[in-house]
């Protein structure tokens, strides 16, 4: 389904903030996935025409930030940091824990698409790793305890 009237203007609207076209591509693609859940191909299409970039770039863009999703997720989305400094602290341990309790592979969303699980190369936790995400909220200092208190209220 390609974008709609709606969308195109809400786009439109966050376009004009910008000198250049191109330069509210990650603002636009912010603003998709909040609306639509994640970022299909129509979207990406739709952005692309919109902001007169080749198609190839716009997908470059959704697919190197882990923040973005190209295809439908969960209703909660788990992002475990698996750089150095969460791995160091324990991010190994963290991944195998949620994946344990969750019943799913890093990459995979549950039968009842209650939790996806992934795995991202930052998420600005060094300090206090290893780290987590859900839905946007940080999580830090992880343990497998911790993961389970945590998982319970969603």
């Amino acid at each position: 389904m390609s974008l709609s009237s709606q969308q195109r203007q809400e786009i439109n609207n966050i376009v004009t903030g910008y000198e250049f076209p191109a330069g509210a591509l990650l603002p636009v693609l912010y603003y998709l996935q909040r609306v639509n859940g994640y970022l299909s191909e129509d979207d990406l299409q739709g952005v692309a025409d919109i902001l007169s970039i080749p198609p190839v770039d716009v997908f470059g863009v959704a697919t190197f930030y882990t923040l973005f999703h190209t295809e439908a997720t969960g209703v909660n989305t788990v992002l475990a940091c698996n750089n150095i400094s969460c791995y160091l602290r324990g991010a190994e341990t963290v991944l195998m824990t949620l994946e344990k309790e969750l019943g799913i592979k890093s990459g995979q969303t549950t039968a009842d698409k209650k939790f996806s699980l992934r795995e991202a190369s930052c998420l600005g936790a060094c300090g206090r790793g290893p780290a987590m995400m859900i839905n946007g909220q940080m999580y830090y200092e992880l343990t497998p305890e911790k993961i389970s208190q945590i998982l319970v209220r969603f």
